[in-house]
């Protein structure tokens, strides 16, 4: 998994994955889990995981077994290890889980469901788990594992109750040597705690002593002849155990083949039987998946999200679109939107379902590319603009035209102005390459750039101008403002303040009515102008003619010819062609004062040399030839 599956949380589905799984094997499967590049493979996967939902929600969950330690055993059993009771029930066990699975698959297989079919490739292990259940109960072998057990346990009962009753009789007759009144076991030896003062009065064989050394535990002289046959019969136990046990071990390498073809079985139904529980658990559903270059989300909801509180994503983009401009306030859930559509496309190309509506479409990519949240690295001493940048540098060589691209507030960490020409140099290299990107922003500029595209379209947040709150809804095909002066306007921003701000942004008038028409509603104060409010500064005062200016759109470099207008329009210069730009995108590089004399002559920049020549004759002579040509809606230069 890369740092950029890990930026769209896919780690977090991994991890609800892993839960719904039983196994190890399965929950290592799962860890592993990567888009599949094969369209063929990626369909196939999605209709398993479709199956396995259609059983589960039909039949029931299955009854998977948890097989941890079970390759362990067969192992321990291959290399010639005596397997003890407590492994062979493991063994026994999972025989009885296949026998129980085949019964729910079989349930299954009238359906045509696919998963069922796995019934048929878990081979019945029958035979094993009857000879094993004959010999094993719980932890210990039976009594009636073989009959010469059974009689060894019946001579061992017998001897035992002998030794007993005698040691009963001596607790009683010689109760004034003794430490305490009870019969214990030491080495294996039944045994009397003896004072130590009496250890020779007592008579008999001193097994162990206590800790503090007062007391003794003696084997008493009559129980010596006794005691000594229950030793040899327990080592004869012994060792028809250890034959039993042989024997059974030698039966599970016998059908360790079996074991493991029906354990990979298991662990395959264990996956899939997980990506069908997750699908439960999300109210998700199989999605159409190919190699189409559109998508379209229905109702889609972030997978990591409260359903209850999710507000579902309608999110569309046709087989000539390449790219998506997101726009909206801040908070109003632009990143969360960018995240939805790349988790729900990983997903579903992982085979898994996605929360959303049937007829959703996602198309087949061959890698999936972020540059979502801070970027910021204290321990490389790298900036959020450097960390961004490196990101962004990282995917543009990797990306390519099957590739979905995620770029969250490009351009954001630095200069506006130099940040919003990155932006659209990076969306323009995305819009040639032909990869799918989506992409949010602030920048109008940005939001001009996917106006002119082809094949790049507008979308935004919808925003509740009224109550200022983000509705969380995606609109496609319009853009988005981020309503910052809308929000200041609400936390009590002055009303002077809102109106140069305003002036600033979208240039022409700055009164109130002005104010109305952008949507802020100017509360009573701002009608009256304090005393030590000064007048704002006439837009035609912010360029001069010869100012030497960036077009932040473009990044190009013009020298202004008229002024800004009441319109807030701009005549600037580029190349020998004049264009109209509004005042907001552009910045003073140079001004006109620092780069010419007073009385400069304008007129050698603005003017053709036709007209320039034509002017230097008619000074000299008239001549009814002579003409002098003025661009359209332009002004004489004078």
């Amino acid at each position: 998994m890369n740092t950029h599956h890990l930026a769209l949380e896919f780690n977090i589905i991994i991890d609800k994955l892993k839960e719904h799984a039983l196994s190890q094997s399965a929950k290592d499967t799962l860890e592993t889990l990567f888009p599949y590049l094969n369209e063929a493979v990626c369909v196939r996967k999605m209709a398993e995981t479709t199956s396995a939902r259609n059983l589960l929600d039909m039949v029931g969950t299955p009854p998977l077994p948890i097989m941890d330690s079970l390759d362990e055993i067969i192992t321990l059993a291959g290399a010639g290890s005596m397997l003890i009771p407590e492994q062979l029930a493991g063994v026994s066990r999972f025989a009885q889980s296949c026998k129980r699975v085949t019964a729910y698959l079989s349930k299954g297989e009238a359906t045509g469901e696919v998963v069922a079919l796995y019934g048929q490739s878990i081979q019945s292990l029958a035979d094993l788990q009857a000879e094993i259940e004959q010999c094993i109960d719980g932890e210990r072998l039976r009594d009636d594992a073989s009959s010469a057990l059974r009689n060894i346990r019946r001579k061992k009962e017998h001897v035992e109750a002998q030794i007993k009753e005698k040691l009963n009789h001596i607790l009683k007759s010689r109760k004034q040597y003794l430490s305490d009144g009870y019969i214990t076991s030491r080495q294996g030896r039944y045994v009397l705690p003896v004072q130590r003062k009496f250890q020779a009065q007592f008579g008999g064989t001193v097994i162990e002593v206590s800790g503090k050394g007062s007391t003794v535990f003696m084997e008493p002289a009559a129980i010596a002849k006794p005691q000594a046959e229950l030793a040899a019969l327990s080592i004869e136990e012994d060792a028809e155990e250890r034959r039993i046990l042989y024997t059974l071990t030698a039966a599970v390498v016998e059908h360790t083949p079996t074991i493991r073809r029906n354990m990979e079985a298991m662990e395959v139904l264990d996956v899939l039987f997980a990506k069908a529980k997750l699908s439960a658990e999300m109210r998700a559903v199989p999605v159409e998946i190919g190699g189409e270059r559109r998508l379209s989300i229905k109702k889609g909801r972030h997978p990591l999200l409260s359903a209850d509180r999710c507000i579902p994503l309608d999110f569309e983009m046709k087989k000539d679109t390449s790219g998506v401009i997101i726009t909206g306030p801040n908070t109003g859930g632009k990143t969360v939107a960018v995240k939805t559509v790349g988790l729900l496309s990983l997903m579903a190309q992982c085979g898994l379902h996605i929360p959303c509506e049937s007829g959703s479409y996602i198309a087949m990519q061959d890698g999936y590319w972020c540059d979502i949240g801070d970027g910021q690295d204290i321990s490389q001493n790298l900036s959020t603009f450097s960390g961004h940048m490196t990101n962004i540098i990282h995917i543009l060589e990797h990306a390519s035209r099957d590739s979905l691209v995620l770029l969250d507030e490009l351009g954001s960490g630095t200069d506006p102005a130099e940040g919003m020409g990155i932006a659209i140099a990076v969306l323009e290299e995305l819009r040639n390459r032909g990869c799918i990107f989506l992409v949010t922003t602030h920048y109008a500029q940005v939001k001009t750039y996917a106006e002119k595209s082809d094949g790049v379209i507008s979308a935004r947040m919808a925003f509740d101008r009224e109550n200022l709150r983000p509705l969380y809804k995606l609109e496609m095909g319009v853009s988005g403002e981020s309503c910052a002066l809308d929000i200041a306007r609400r936390l009590g921003l002055a009303p002077h303040l809102l109106k140069r701000a305003h002036r600033e942004v979208y240039g022409g008038q700055t009164d109130d009515d002005a104010l109305s028409q952008a949507g802020i509603k100017a509360p009573k104060s701002s009608l009256v102008r304090t005393q030590t409010e000064k007048p704002a500064a006439d837009l035609s005062d912010k360029f001069h003619m010869g100012d030497s200016v960036t077009i932040l759109v473009t990044g190009e470099t013009g020298i202004v010819y008229r002024p800004t207008n009441e319109a807030g329009d701009v005549i600037v210069q580029v190349k020998g062609v004049k264009q109209t730009v509004k005042h907001n995108r552009l910045r003073l590089k140079v001004s006109a004062a620092e780069l010419y004399p007073p009385d400069y002559d304008f007129s050698i920049i603005f003017d053709t040399v036709e007209n320039r020549k034509a002017r230097h004759d008619m000074g000299r002579k008239h001549d009814p030839a002579l003409s002098i040509t003025y661009d359209k809606d332009e002004g004489i230069i004078q």
